[in-house]
Parts: C-alpha cells; sequence; structure tokens
C-alpha cells in the first residue's frame, strides 16, 4: 500500500511502471521539505521488491523489512548514514562527500541479496559536492540493470543539468490543507479540531503534520523559535550577529528556522493586509496582531524577500554565517 498523501498520479504512473516491469534506472523526486519525497522513495524501493502481487502490500517480509530499514538490497544514503560511515559522532556535516558516494559505485554492480533489485535512496542529493556528484554521474551514464537509484532534492537547480537529465523527474507539490486534515483524522485519528489545527501549521507539509501528530517535541521547537525570533526584533546588532553566530554553527537547523521565520512573516503581511483569516499559525494570532500594528507592509515585505534571499544564498553554499549575519542586519527592530 503507498503511504503518499496528496501526489496521487506521481503514484499512478510509478505503479503503472512497476506492473508493466517499465522501471526507469533512476529517478528524482524534487519539492520543499516534509512534503512526501523520502515516503515516496521507500514506497517505491518496497514496490520494486515486494513479494505480493499489490505492491507495494506493506505486510510481506520485504516491505517490512524496508520501513525498518534492515533490507540488505535497499540502502539509504544521507548525512546520518555518512557519519555512521566514517564513524563520525556527528551528522551535521553539510556536503555528502565522494567516499560517501563511492559506496555506491562499488556496490551498485552488485546482484541483490535478496530482492530482486538493489535500490539506492540518495537524499537531499543537493548536499553532493561536485566530486560526488561527478563520481555519481558515471553510474547514472552507465546504469547496471538490477539496480535503481533514487534521488530527493528541493529544487532540479541545485543539481548538476547532467544528473537531472538521466533521471525521471517527479515534483512534487504542497499537499491540500483539507486532504492533510482528512488524513490525519483517518490514517492517524486525530480529532477534527486539532487535525485542522495541525493543518493549518503544516503549510502543505504532510510529513510535518505525521511528526507533530506523533512528537510532541515538534511543536515544542516550533514555540520556542518563534519566542526566539520575537526576542531578536528587541535586541541589538551585538546580539543578533551573536545568534547568527551559534545558528550557523548548527547547519541541519538552519532551514528549519527560516522556513518557520518565513511563515511567520507571511502570516504578518496577512494580517497587516486585512486578510487574518487565512494566516497558518492561528494559535499565535494575538501575536501576530501585535506585530503587524509595529510593522508596515513595505516593512514586511521587504524582510519576506531578504529571508529568501537567504535560502538561495545557502542553497549555492554561500558561508552560513555570513548570509546569516546579513539577515540579522536586515531583521526590523520591534520596540515594545
Amino acid at each position: 500500500m503507498w503511504q503518499v498523501v496528496g501526489h496521487d498520479w506521481v503514484v499512478a504512473l510509478l505503479r503503472n511502471g512497476v506492473a508493466t516491469e517499465r522501471v526507469s534506472h533512476a529517478y528524482l523526486f524534487t519539492g520543499p521539505p516534509h512534503v512526501g519525497k523520502r515516503t515516496l522513495a521507500l514506497n517505491l524501493a518496497q514496490a520494486l521488491n515486494c513479494e505480493d502481487q499489490e505492491k507495494p502490500c506493506g505486510q510481506c517480509v520485504s516491505c517490512s523489512k524496508i520501513s525498518k530499514g534492515v533490507h540488505p538490497d535497499v540502502r539509504v544514503i544521507d548525512r546520518q548514514y555518512q557519519a555512521h560511515l566514517r564513524e563520525e559522532a556527528s551528522a551535521q556535516q553539510k556536503a555528502l562527500r565522494i567516499d560517501t558516494i563511492r559506496t555506491i559505485v562499488e556496490e551498485v554492480s552488485l546482484k541483490p541479496f535478496e530482492g530482486q533489485r538493489k535500490v539506492f535512496i540518495i537524499r537531499e542529493a543537493e548536499a553532493m559536492t561536485s566530486e560526488a556528484a561527478n563520481c555519481l554521474l558515471k553510474t547514472l551514464e552507465e546504469p547496471p540493470p538490477q539496480a535503481v537509484l533514487l534521488l530527493t532534492a528541493s529544487d532540479t537547480r541545485l543539481l548538476l543539468p547532467t544528473i537531472v537529465s538521466r533521471c525521471q523527474v517527479f515534483g512534487l507539490r504542497l499537499v491540500p490543507m483539507k486532504l492533510i486534515e482528512r488524513e490525519l483524522q483517518s490514517r492517524y485519528g486525530v480529532d477534527q479540531e486539532r487535525a485542522r489545527f495541525l493543518a493549518r501549521l503544516s503549510e502543505g507539509k504532510m510529513g510535518w503534520a505525521i511528526a507533530a501528530t506523533q512528537d510532541d517535541t515538534v511543536l515544542g521547537q516550533r514555540e520556542e523559535r518563534v519566542k526566539q525570533l520575537l526576542a531578536l526584533l528587541r535586541m541589538g546588532r551585538i546580539d543578533r550577529l551573536d545568534y547568527a553566530e551559534q545558528l550557523s554553527g548548527q547547519p541541519r537547523l538552519i532551514r528549519a528556522v527560516l522556513e518557520l521565520w518565513l511563515g511567520w512573516w507571511r502570516d504578518l503581511l496577512l494580517t497587516r493586509g486585512g486578510c487574518g483569516g487565512m494566516i497558518s499559525n492561528v494559535d499565535l494570532r494575538i501575536s501576530l496582531e501585535e506585530q503587524a500594528r509595529r510593522h508596515d507592509l513595505k516593512e514586511i515585505f521587504r524582510f519576506i524577500k531578504a529571508i529568501r534571499e537567504t535560502v538561495r544564498q545557502l542553497e549555492d553554499n554561500v558561508n552560513p554565517r555570513l548570509a546569516l549575519e546579513v539577515l540579522m542586519l536586515d531583521l526590523p527592530l520591534s520596540s515594545d
């Protein structure tokens, strides 16, 4: 059973490809974080190795092993895997290095150990160094018949055009709020009010909504990050630069923080523009109304552009500390 929500057209194409044995040697799934790329890749890996007629069944030995991450023929390559491979204590390393990608090149030509196909899932493929990307390119140019490579990335523009051209590309979009709300109720047993609340907060990211239902710390982290943002508005330049330095040392946290900020300032724009009924942070409406009175539309819009520019720079491998320091200098001042 495919677990992907809101991407029926992609599932239909992949299901048909598996059923007719017309499977590409490489797929690239793109889209925002938490939109379903990893789930889709795992489901396809299950379908390619499923022992049942209805693929993926989710119940057979093969499907169960893949969902648990213990199938010998399905490998997830990401920064956590890299840290384990190099016996490092942390997965904070920003780039996927060439020696990590070489593990694929060395194994891709081997026959499956117990499944029908070997599947390599490369998460956040845009994190590959140029050397790693070129190493992978050689495998994509001469793919072995028994192996399938599944890449995920936020945007095709962050990858080498030669890699993109050798993959079948599927762009995943944000999931409609009503669909997320319905899935949370039917599949995860969330009551209607909470499901509606989490669907609004998710901003179309089903993965985030699911995580929030299963882990209370997700909402706790969001609350802390909003408090930090509001505190920064009242801080001076030195304190803001100190924060930029601290955040730059946590590369995997930067994107989550900037996404939350972008959602907050969009809500400020909506509130200031008289469209408060469309905000995502519905539980923080009072704080949004208070902040909206302190900033005009031009100021809000300018900082939204600054956040987007910072995200773009980070994707282009600009020094994180420098990019965040510039953003902190652009952050409007909000005095009580």
